[in-house]
């Protein structure tokens, strides 16, 4: 657990005379494993983006495409090949963002710390980078999964807060979530953050 004297000045000033139940700070901004996540999928899109680039590349498919979409007169110009490459570059390049959007999205989380996360009697703090979020203890849910042990875990808290998925046929509730992770006490962390929780909102005793 952090010392006052080892918490930025901006924190300490927010907190004030609160008691100060647990402050640590996460190696990461999120787990390992999200991180891994990301970067897979970014790559899996972009090989997907790749393969199917590959299809494309032939001299006479542009020419093509552009005839069946409009006449073999506006194929044939100049000004409309140059139009039918605008439009595949513009067409892949955004699959291509997408899959390099994730991939070093992933890539970056890898190195980015987590920042500092106090708990107090009455909330939890989380400071990083000059910005700092206060949660009221009655916002989360009760539900905590931890991972790890007591010398080294992930603790990811659940809020009631949220947003709505829509799929074909179904919507679900998506909550935030708050990760500490790579910390140090994770156990005892978890147990200080039920009782605060259990004491705003009630919820089933393990």
């Amino acid at each position: 657990m952090l010392q006052s004297h080892e918490l930025p000045e901006e924190l300490n000033i927010s907190l004030g005379s609160e008691n100060r139940e647990f402050a640590v700070k996460g190696t990461l901004a999120q787990p390992v494993i999200a991180s891994v996540f990301s970067i897979i999928s970014g790559a899996g899109w972009l090989g997907f983006t790749f393969l199917l680039m590959s299809f494309f590349i032939d001299p006479g498919f542009v020419k093509d495409a552009i005839q069946s979409f409009t006449s073999p007169a506006a194929a044939d110009s100049v000004e409309g090949e140059k139009l039918g490459y605008v439009f595949f570059i513009g067409f892949f390049g955004i699959f291509l963002s997408i899959g390099f959007y994730m991939f070093f999205k992933g890539v970056i989380s890898m190195f980015r710390s987590g920042g500092y996360f106090v708990g107090t009697p009455t909330r939890l703090v989380h400071f990083r980078k000059g910005k700092l979020r206060s949660c009221d203890w009655e916002q989360f849910t009760g539900d905590i999964i931890v991972k790890g042990n007591n010398k080294k875990g992930n603790i990811t808290l659940v809020m009631k807060t949220g947003k709505m998925v829509r799929s074909k046929n179904s919507s679900r509730f998506v909550p935030d979530l708050i990760y500490i992770a790579g910390t140090e006490g994770a156990s005892d962390i978890e147990q200080i953050c039920k009782k605060r929780i259990r004491e705003n909102v009630p919820i089933p005793a393990n």
